[in-house]
């Protein structure tokens, strides 16, 4: 159902969403309502959420990722930026913490590619194509800057990376696909 994405991208529901828990329980930080999965979106690969299964991916087209500039990105998924900014402007969350948040680039590579949760396993063949895996992780290394200055510019101070699928890789693709990447988004994160 297509409508998840669609709340993610209701800048009034989801700030309110947002909010709920700090006039609830008085928190010390917000984290934003959205998902991880706002990036491949972005980069206009279909995204659905089907109940009881969890998302399923569109088909990756390379050439069609690549043509995506910065501004598409931003406007297609403006709106999670304006509710970070209602939300940092809100009389609830002064003296408070805004949480934004990103997948870390194996786990939305994982994603993209795999087109679904693994669960316990990637499809048979994910590693065939290294050039296709190389070529989608700049790809989504340079839109989760973009995507991360963009949640700062609008109010977030503190970005949480979710890694959820790291435990799907041997030790040795660790460094690879894991430490180098993330350690890359961390500093550009304590950069801005």
């Amino acid at each position: 159902n297509t409508n998840f994405i669609k709340l993610c991208l209701d800048e009034n529901l989801s700030s309110k969403i947002t909010l709920q828990p700090i006039k609830r329980f008085n928190l010390d930080a917000a984290i934003i309502f959205s998902d991880i999965l706002m990036l491949p979106y972005g980069l206009n690969q279909k995204v659905e959420f089907k109940k009881n299964f969890g998302p399923i991916l569109g088909d990756l087209n390379l050439k069609e990722i690549s043509k995506i500039d910065e501004i598409d990105f931003v406007e297609k998924i403006f709106p999670v930026y304006k509710a970070i900014r209602k939300v940092s402007n809100d009389d609830l969350t002064k003296n408070k913490s805004v949480i934004g948040f990103a997948g870390a680039p194996w786990t939305l590579l994982v994603y993209m590619i795999n087109q679904q949760s693994p669960k316990k396993s990637l499809k048979k063949d994910f590693f065939k194509d290294d050039f296709l895996i190389n070529r989608i992780l700049l790809i989504i290394e340079k839109f989760l800057k973009v995507h991360i200055k963009n949640q700062i510019e609008n109010g977030a101070n503190v970005i949480q990376i979710f890694d959820s699928w790291a435990g799907l890789l041997n030790e040795k693709d660790l460094p690879n696909y894991v430490y180098s990447p993330t350690l890359n988004l961390v500093n550009f994160v304590k950069a801005l």
